[in-house]
């Protein structure tokens, strides 16, 4: 019985420091909380949208199909090649832009990068940040520079929904630059800034499910075994209770 006890608490810590890890390591300093969940299968649909529309022009889901994506966020196949294929390909088909990686090269210094796994590099939470922290920056050469990731070759793709940002520096101390402090919205977008926070969840929610999309299969099948694992640790209980009960 000691034995069976012990090995619980193991498992049950093990448990703990590994939510713990990934705590750690998708969060971070000065991050926002993205507040995801692949169990909102409508945000995703509405992440789809966006992404293709305001991100797909640049940016590839190498390794995610047209075709996995309106299976997996029960999506018509039709609709999908209708309303998210800009490339003319087939909905069977890996979701790449037609933006040739050259072009994208001489147009930003260097080709955007494919995003299947940024959720899985980076976390849902700096996506959702990145996406919020650009500001106007005339010293940078498309005019935009980011709070997160300082000096990146990408203009806010989302200007219009959210409007146009300015940077408010910190109070200089000693003749030397002191950061920024925040950012103010100059310009109003065609959303105000709750119906652009969800919109950036929306999008964020997308990619968290691209870089894993079997984790949608894996979740739902999680509480099965967890179930299946609690009534077989009940069942080799009772055995070893039978089988030891003339052993003194």
């Amino acid at each position: 019985m000691k034995t069976f006890l012990f090995a619980k608490f193991v498992a049950a810590a093990a448990a703990c420091l590994l939510t713990f890890g990934t705590a750690q390591a998708s969060g971070g300093a000065g991050l926002q909380a993205a507040n995801v969940s692949l169990d909102n299968v409508a945000s995703m649909q509405r992440g789809a949208r966006l992404f293709f529309n305001y991100c797909s022009g640049c940016h590839s889901l190498q390794y995610l199909r047209y075709s996995r994506i309106a299976e997996d966020l029960h999506l018509d196949p039709k609709d999908v090649e209708k309303n998210l294929v800009f490339t003319g390909v087939k909905v069977g088909e890996h979701a790449n832009s037609h933006m040739p990686p050259a072009d994208g090269t001489k147009w930003f210094g260097k080709a955007p990068p494919d995003l299947s796994l940024e959720a899985r590099s980076k976390g849902s939470d700096w996506i959702y940040t990145y996406l919020k922290s650009f500001y106007l920056d005339p010293t940078r050469p498309l005019g935009w520079n980011n709070t997160l990731f300082a000096n990146a070759s990408m203009p806010n793709p989302l200007w219009e929904l959210q409007g146009l940002q300015v940077a408010v520096p910190k109070a200089a101390e000693g003749g030397h630059e002191a950061g920024i402090e925040r950012l103010d919205l100059r310009t109003p977008g065609r959303q105000t800034p709750e119906q652009f926070d969800q919109t950036v969840r929306d999008i964020t929610a997308f990619l968290q499910y691209a870089a894993e999309p079997a984790a949608l299969q894996r979740e739902s099948m999680g509480v099965w075994v967890l179930l299946y694992l609690a009534l077989f640790t009940f069942i080799a209980y009772l055995l070893k209770h039978e089988f030891w009960k003339d052993v003194h």
